[in-house]
């Protein structure tokens, strides 16, 4: 009978599950399940750093829908991905960390490396084990998988000692899980659906807000059922976080920067895998006398921090096609006026902003960064958001048309995901224009993943606001301890040159007309690219801070 490595089998469970790219660090205690994945045919990305591989993990799983993995060695290579993994947590992403372990019979010995690692998980994974059985590998996988696509999602954690992944097993003597996870979502009762038509029958100005939770909709097309939602409703519709693309950017109904307004004022808000923490304001923006309906496939997050007068806890994508479905029993769309105030609040907001990016200043104006950035890019990208301020002025400008067109940390704040989700994004989708829009302190922490694209040959265009600082931080700490500014400033770094060292292409602007040329230029070099734009610090507090 024949038998395979231990690593071969989890590699073909992997496989089995639908995964065809895996990112790593390469070490010792791991190498089984490595030369595993090329025996199986999956491809192997190496990177820099273990959080890298855990941040492209989670932008794979993000881009795809599948489980996302990544594969690092024992001790330091897992403690270094748990930032990974905690970012992935609060973004709900399928992914699962494969751990090395040290050999089974040195435990508590002192071993290489040795560590209890799943301790260190159990607050930021919906599971995390030890597999000590070679033959039982695959079955360890499917539970993770499990796990990971259970309600919204979220990542798992597996470690795997040295010396399992090295045993022997006859192939027939492996258990093969199948059938080991629900494939079909579930939606609302009709009485729940029922209760929500009449709601909206009685609605004069309702809202409807999707957010992270939407992006995990297991329904076949979730864009095309909130598409068909919104537009039997004739309301206005806004997204947030990974929600956003579930819409076209020049979809009729979609606002981008009038939300506070349009909470306030509405009777009727429904929210679709909404999460009310700080970026929502904890749900105190929308009226006292606001009736919200809460749907989400996580029941823990229905009422949270905002009470819900009618609760669901269903996949948010499956109850959109059911109320499109339903439309009659609300009547036909909303009158117009409603639309056309909020419309119009989102278009006095776009032209103040629009004032400011008609700067011809040197350094550059962010909104005239922005403006630019989102410009060249369009609406058929990938953008990958790294940094606090001024991701947060871009992307109220870009042309986000496709979840997972914008990839940003989420709700973790994580900084320096951008390259590690890039090298994701052109592994997942290599035609298609992938772009980075960095704060210049981002860049900081995994700049040196160009050195990934460089060698795997992926070419994407990124692009640094730079303003020399920790501009987030510096208007807070400015407003706290004027005399006693420490640690807030870091001047104009040539983050350029360091790529264009590495055989990437660099170049630094600090003229706003030359912003569009120079991205242009970086296109048509071929190669991973940085253009460092010189930018204008901005003096406005950050909201995230509450203060």
């Amino acid at each position: 009978m024949a038998k395979i490595q231990a690593g071969q089998a989890v590699a073909r469970a992997l496989k089995a599950e639908g995964v065809d790219t895996v990112f790593m660090l390469t070490g010792g205690h791991v190498l089984a399940i490595i030369d595993g994945c090329v025996q199986e045919g999956i491809r192997v990305v190496d990177v820099r750093h273990e959080q890298a591989a855990a941040h492209a993990a989670d932008a794979y799983a993000r881009l795809t829908g599948r489980l996302g993995v990544a594969i690092v060695t024992a001790g330091p290579g897992v403690t270094d991905a748990l930032t990974g993994v905690a970012n992935a947590w609060y973004a709900n992403t399928p992914m699962l960390l494969i751990g090395g372990r040290h050999l089974t019979g040195e435990d508590l010995r002192g071993g290489l490396q040795e560590m209890d690692h799943p301790r260190l998980f159990h607050s930021i994974t919906r599971w995390a084990a030890t597999a000590f059985d070679a033959g039982r590998l695959p079955e360890y996988v499917a539970t993770a998988a499990r796990h990971a696509f259970a309600g919204r999602g979220g990542p798992v954690f597996l470690d795997i000692p040295w010396d399992v992944q090295t045993t022997m097993v006859e192939e027939t003597a492996i258990a093969w899980p199948q059938g080991y996870r629900p494939g079909r979502p579930s939606g609302a009762d009709p009485a729940a659906i029922d209760e929500v038509a009449q709601l909206l029958a009685g609605a004069d100005r309702p809202v409807v807000f999707a957010g992270t939770g939407y992006r995990w909709s297991r329904h076949g097309d979730p864009s095309g059922a909130l598409d068909a939602f919104a537009g039997a409703l004739g309301a206005p519709v806004f997204l947030n976080s990974l929600a956003r693309g579930s819409l076209r950017f020049d979809h009729p109904l979609l606002g981008n920067r009038a939300r506070s307004a349009a909470f306030r004022d509405a009777d009727v808000v429904v929210a679709l895998g909404v999460d009310w923490d700080f970026r929502t304001g904890y749900g105190s923006k929308i009226g006292l006398e606001t009736k919200v309906v809460h749907v989400d496939a996580e029941a823990t997050k229905v009422g949270w921090n905002r009470g819900a007068d009618v609760g669901i806890a269903a996949d948010p994508g499956v109850v959109a096609a059911q109320l499109a479905e339903a439309a009659g029993k609300f009547g036909t769309p909303m009158a117009s006026s409603w639309l056309e105030t909020i419309q119009a609040a989102e278009k006095a907001k776009r032209a103040a902003a629009e004032e400011a990016a008609a700067s011809d200043a040197s350094p550059v104006h962010p909104e005239r960064f922005a403006r630019e950035v989102a410009d060249f890019f369009g609406d058929e990208s990938i953008v990958c958001a790294d940094g606090g301020d001024i991701v947060s002025t871009t992307a109220k400008w870009l042309h986000t048309s496709r979840p997972g067109g914008l990839l940003d940390p989420g709700p973790f704040g994580c900084l320096g995901v951008g390259a590690p989700f890039a090298t994701a994004a052109k592994v997942v989708e290599p035609d298609r224009r992938v772009g980075i829009v960095y704060g210049d302190g981002s860049f900081g922490f995994n700049g040196m993943e160009y050195d990934t694209l460089i060698r795997h040959q992926l070419p994407v265009v990124g692009v640094v606001g730079n303003d020399g600082a920790w501009n987030n931080i510096k208007v807070i700490h400015r407003m706290l301890y004027p005399d006693r500014m420490v640690g807030a400033d870091l001047g104009i770094r040539p983050y350029h040159a360091m790529v264009d060292g590495l055989g990437g292409y660099g170049e630094f602007v600090d003229d706003p007309a030359e912003v569009r040329p120079a991205l242009e230029r970086a296109e048509a070099s071929g190669v991973p690219a940085l253009v460092n734009v010189h930018i204008a610090e901005q003096l406005r507090m950050s909201s995230a801070y509450g203060i």
